[in-house]
């Protein structure tokens, strides 16, 4: 293995999340991860025995943490350019996703609700793992907000805004691949805030 290079299971992980969030869990099959990780089939039973559920909760879990780290690392990058004001910053954060997906062709958004959308009903052990992941960014969001907005509810409630606005917004674009949605979420979303800073200022 190269210096820098990731090994076979993370391959096989990354692969795994790059093709959910492009075809969905149903339309991504293990030879195609395989191939994608550039890794023999076989390597996929070695390092997830119970196959494709457990690869799939796994990136879930792994991917999905990576991702809520990576927005909030975005949010606080733009504190630092834009005079530590929030609200502009969650603007500017739905810019760059709109950025991003655009750049994309629109085919990668987010794995975690790619697969969320079509095992919630049908697998138990995946809609778990989804449901902790989004449960990790709220409680993160809400960690985040409350450096403004002190109160717990009104915190959280901002955190589930953030992800519900995303995660909504990212379907709408992708549909009509358009970069309108999530600007428009955006907006919505720094309205949100804006007026709970102002009501926090007034308590």
């Amino acid at each position: 293995m190269g210096e820098g290079q990731p090994d076979t299971r993370t391959r096989i992980q990354d692969a795994a999340a790059v093709l959910f969030r492009r075809n969905g869990y149903s339309g991504t099959g293990l030879k195609r991860i395989a191939a994608e990780a550039d890794a023999p089939f076989g390597s996929i039973y070695h390092f997830f025995p119970g196959g494709k559920q457990q690869l799939t909760e796994e990136t879930v879990r792994t991917a999905g943490t990576a991702y809520g780290r990576m927005v909030l690392e975005l949010l606080d990058s733009l504190l630092d350019s834009l005079a530590d004001d929030p609200v502009e910053s969650v603007a500017k954060a739905f810019e760059a996703a709109a950025d991003d997906l655009a750049a994309t062709g629109y085919a990668d958004a987010c794995p975690i609700a790619a697969v969320a959308w079509e095992v919630a009903s049908t697998n138990e052990a995946l809609r778990v793992a989804t449901a902790d992941v989004f449960g990790e960014w709220v409680t993160a969001g809400e960690q985040w907000f409350a450096r403004w907005v002190p109160d717990r509810d009104a915190a959280r409630s901002l955190a589930h805004s953030l992800v519900m606005l995303l995660e909504g917004a990212f379907v709408l674009s992708r549909a009509a691949r358009d970069r309108e949605p999530l600007l428009l979420a955006g907006q919505s979303m720094a309205t949100l805030l804006r007026t709970a800073i102002e009501r926090t200022d007034r308590a």
